[in-house]
């Protein structure tokens, strides 16, 4: 295991010697899907396309996209895992699943090869992070379904650091293990890692720099990724924060950040091919620097679930395409999904942007926010309405609210109707937050 790098070769390859590993396992791994896979034997029967079309990365775009409707419509029709799988149930060894925006489970499985391709590109993104055999990691994210538990808990212990598994909801817990094992690094979500300052500092009468911690590793959602909300982080623990980007139906961590901090690494060339699309023409975007757009994935080593151009919705931007680090991957930000998208007056508008001029204003802010939608997005009828907890300290409020809507209308082009609420008025999250509040669900 050498000092920056985990897999060398792999992590320094240059473009064309890339391109030859991927192509070849893509030309392998399209032919077993569309042995296998009456899912994909319809996709390619109705875009008139054989296995030998999309045998390289420029054929990999003449396939149409899969989306999440399409899986678990798969899997109504086909349970337990659809008829996009492909390896049998008895091959089989754990099933993971995510929720999605309609709340209804889809259900991903691997087989142990999978097990093994997850565990490999985890542990080497979070090595990319920095963890290292000798420090202590408290695992403070859900041990149950969610492919970043149980999948992160192997991908730790493989890399010979120590776990300790403590999963959600047990704060005290989270404080005792800092406080008695000297724990190094805390993985978490973003707003937990807020959260938990807050609670140490209620609970504890401590500042949290005292816990000793050295980096908080997030993920899950894009917070760690927003720079106000970076910046609180990093003040509030004394730490080096790095984020890891996912995806439930593709794998655990596929990208992370190294100590540059210029976006996070591409960590799975020899497993996934991603591409970065226009989100409404579906367009492939080159991946350069400055290029905004939508990731997809095509899993290229994959026995149980291997989806091809996987539309993840997730908006991302290119940050880099070389790095002091001596790592050849493209880096990148994710800044929210595309489905949570909403438009004021024919303006784009990221909840993250809203959460990253509200938590800019800390302490005249406690940081936390929640846009309320009295109807479905994505258009939003002006104002944008948004609900703001004001600093414990701040006496004059109708000055904060004009100057919270005039950054607003600054720097994101939209009106808004700042609600300004007494602090620990919304809620708190030991997982994803929730940036917006569907006020129309609650109605009915």
């Amino acid at each position: 295991m050498g000092e920056d790098f985990l897999n060398r070769g792999m992590e320094t390859m240059t473009p064309s010697e890339l391109v030859a590993v991927q192509e070849s396992k893509l030309r392998k791994q399209v032919e077993y899907v569309c042995e296998g896979s009456p899912f994909y034997q319809r996709k390619f029967a109705e875009a008139g396309l054989t296995a030998a079309d999309v045998a390289t990365l420029e054929g990999l775009a003449r396939l149409p996209f899969t989306t999440k409707e399409e899986l678990r419509d798969s899997q109504l029709a086909d349970p337990p895992l659809g008829n996009h799988a492909v390896a049998p149930m008895r091959e089989v060894i754990r099933i993971h699943s995510s929720t999605g925006t309609t709340g209804r489970p889809s259900y991903v499985g691997i087989t142990h090869h999978d097990a093994l391709v997850w565990r490999d590109l985890t542990t080497r993104s979070l090595y990319t992070q920095g963890v290292r055999k000798e420090d202590i990691v408290i695992h403070a994210v859900g041990l149950t379904m969610f492919v970043g538990g149980l999948p992160v808990k192997d991908a730790t212990e493989h890399l010979g650091a120590t776990l300790v598994p403590i999963g959600t909801g047990a704060s005290e817990k989270v404080v005792m293990a800092l406080r008695s094992l000297h724990a190094s690094v805390l993985h978490c979500t973003p707003s937990y890692a807020v959260y938990l300052a807050e609670y140490v500092r209620s609970h504890y009468g401590m500042d949290p720099k005292e816990l000793g911690l050295e980096r908080i590793i997030s993920g899950a959602e894009p917070g760690a990724g927003i720079p106000a909300v970076r910046k609180r982080i990093e003040n509030d623990w004394g730490v080096r924060l790095t984020e890891g980007l996912g995806n439930a139906d593709m794998a655990p961590i596929i990208f992370g950040e190294c100590p540059e901090q210029r976006g996070m690494h591409f960590n799975a060339q020899e497993y996934i091919i991603p591409e970065i699309i226009d989100p409404d023409s579906g367009e492939r975007l080159g991946i350069e620097e400055g290029v905004s757009g939508e990731l997809v994935y095509t899993a290229i080593d994959r026995e149980c679930c291997p989806l091809l151009r996987f539309r993840t919705r997730d908006r991302v931007v290119v940050t880099a395409t070389s790095c002091g680090c001596g790592r050849t991957s493209f880096q990148l930000r994710c800044v929210g999904r595309t489905d949570d998208m909403l438009i004021v007056l024919g303006v784009n508008v990221f909840p993250t942007a809203v959460k990253d001029i509200v938590a800019s204003l800390v302490p005249e802010t406690t940081g936390e926010m929640q846009i309320a939608l009295e109807k479905p997005g994505p258009g939003v009828a002006p104002p944008m309405r948004i609900m703001v907890e004001y600093g414990a300290d701040v006496s004059d409020l109708p000055s904060l609210k004009s100057r919270l809507e005039g950054l607003l209308k600054d720097r994101l082009s939209i009106p808004s109707k700042v609600e300004l609420v007494p602090p620990e008025t919304l809620p708190r999250y030991d997982m994803k937050g929730q940036l917006v509040r569907k006020l129309y669900e609650e109605a009915r």
